[in-house]
């Protein structure tokens, strides 16, 4: 097999060659570049120490030398180049305690997780695959190197890892590995609240964020979203509803392009429906509320699993406004614009689009074209460029002060009310009819 290496790895591995030692690209990019995929990163492995690699490269930053890494840098570009080695126990289920250089490459994959990523490649050997992950990638199944329950107990972001990978790659779980995974799966609570975060964004981002309901069979969301768990059975006898909650939301996820606030936002958008769930006496399940319930729960499982400020603010913004519906005319997306956000307004639309097509045949039709309706007029209104915030209104506070009004809370008062005439009637955002509605009306 022959794998196109870039033109810097190649010679980061023809540099170490030539001096003594065995390199190779391995991991992740062996694995991407035989499905064809384009990798995002790629990491050489060699028989030399780290004291030898920095030996023979101008500049290198020691980025976890402890463990045999250094990192090479080739004018923009930078590659981690790690020493073969054995690794020691794993105490705390995440890091060994004690890592071991070797001459051995066949070592060296043997410690790793999967088998498809633990292949080596460079143009003189070519592939060297000693556990087996060649088999698994041509039959698209994850399997552990070695015993499954081994590899989890030294580092339980494997589990998660498996599921992100399945995910990722749409490939099946192999059976001694899923039942490891699932024994294991409390241990996912050694595992700090950031890793969760990026393993489950690239999870929900992937092409198939539905195997997250593949980790619920294995007992990893009982860990590290409970939330998600309380959605599934939830029936929704509604004709607006053909799945349970959960069943929703997966396909809600499918519906929406593969964006990490689209994406979280369909995630949460309908948690709070378990809570809220009431039943008349036709039988019709009703969920009044759940939108700010939802918006709640979203705010409390971010900030647990340390999402960022900007990311939190949009995502249960989207969460509160996901059911906000209204009647397509320009003065009611004027007042929704203005509501939710200017920029956020086209996400607004997607996690509605989504959301509806997730639903029942029943008024999906209406549905889908008072969205596209709504789009339409959002459109018209931004390419006019009418005033739907305070930023784009004809006056100022420096305005009113001029006026006689007096510093303070009023102004902001009065710019609202500006701004409410102007959302309502866009031609009335001009500088002095504004301003003779204040002297006239409010003034006076």
């Amino acid at each position: 097999m022959k794998i196109e290496l870039p033109g810097k790895v190649s010679f980061i591995i023809s540099n170490l060659q030539m001096h003594g030692y065995e390199a190779y690209a391995v991991g992740g990019c062996v694995r991407d570049a035989i499905l064809a995929k384009e990798p995002e990163d790629w990491d050489i492995t060699t028989s030399a120490t780290p004291a030898e690699i920095k030996k023979y490269f101008r500049h290198t930053v020691d980025t976890g030398i402890e463990h045999g890494t250094v990192t090479v840098i080739l004018g923009r570009d930078s590659f981690e180049v790690t020493t073969y080695r054995m690794d020691g126990i794993y105490e705390d289920g995440r890091h060994p305690t004690t890592v071991t250089f070797t001459d051995n490459l066949a070592e060296d994959l043997k410690r790793r997780d999967f088998t498809m990523n633990a292949m080596a490649y460079n143009d003189a050997v070519r592939l060297v695959d000693v556990t087996g992950g060649m088999r698994d990638l041509n039959v698209h199944t994850i399997r552990c190197v070695g015993e499954a329950h081994e590899r989890f107990q030294e580092d339980a972001l494997r589990i998660l890892r498996a599921i992100r990978f399945s995910a990722q790659l749409n490939f099946k779980i192999e059976h001694y590995t899923a039942e490891a995974m699932r024994d294991l799966a409390p241990s996912l609570a050694k595992i700090s609240a950031e890793r969760i975060q990026v393993e489950l964004v690239k999870l929900l981002i992937s092409d198939h964020p539905e195997k997250l309901h593949e980790a619920y069979g294995l007992g990893i969301t009982k860990e590290v979203l409970p939330e998600y768990d309380a959605m599934v059975g939830v029936e929704q006898n509604t004709p607006h509803h053909q799945y349970d909650v959960a069943i929703h939301t997966l396909y809600a996820l499918r519906a929406i392009k593969k964006d990490k606030i689209l994406r979280l936002a369909v995630l949460f958008h309908d948690m709070g429906k378990a809570q809220m769930k009431t039943t008349d006496e036709a039988g019709v399940d009703h969920f009044k509320g759940h939108g700010a319930l939802s918006e709640e729960i979203a705010n409390e499982v971010m900030h647990r699993l340390r999402f960022d400020k900007d990311t939190i603010k949009k995502v249960i913004r989207l969460v509160r406004y996901h059911d906000y519906r209204f009647y397509p005319t320009q003065r009611n997306v004027r007042h929704a614009i203005n509501r939710i956000g200017v920029d956020m307004f086209p996400y607004f639309l997607a996690v509605r689009l989504a959301d509806t097509k997730a639903q029942s045949a029943y008024q999906k039709r209406e549905k889908l074209e008072n969205i596209v309706q709504v789009r339409e007029i959002y459109h018209k209104i931004m390419a006019e460029e009418q005033c739907v915030n305070l930023q784009d209104l004809a006056v100022t506070g420096n305005d009113l002060l001029e006026l006689g009004m007096k510093p303070g809370k009023d102004v902001g008062v009065v710019l609202n009310t500006l701004l409410e005439l102007v959302l309502d009637e866009p031609a009335h955002n001009e500088k002095a009819y504004l301003l003779k509605y204040v002297t006239e009306r409010i003034l006076k």
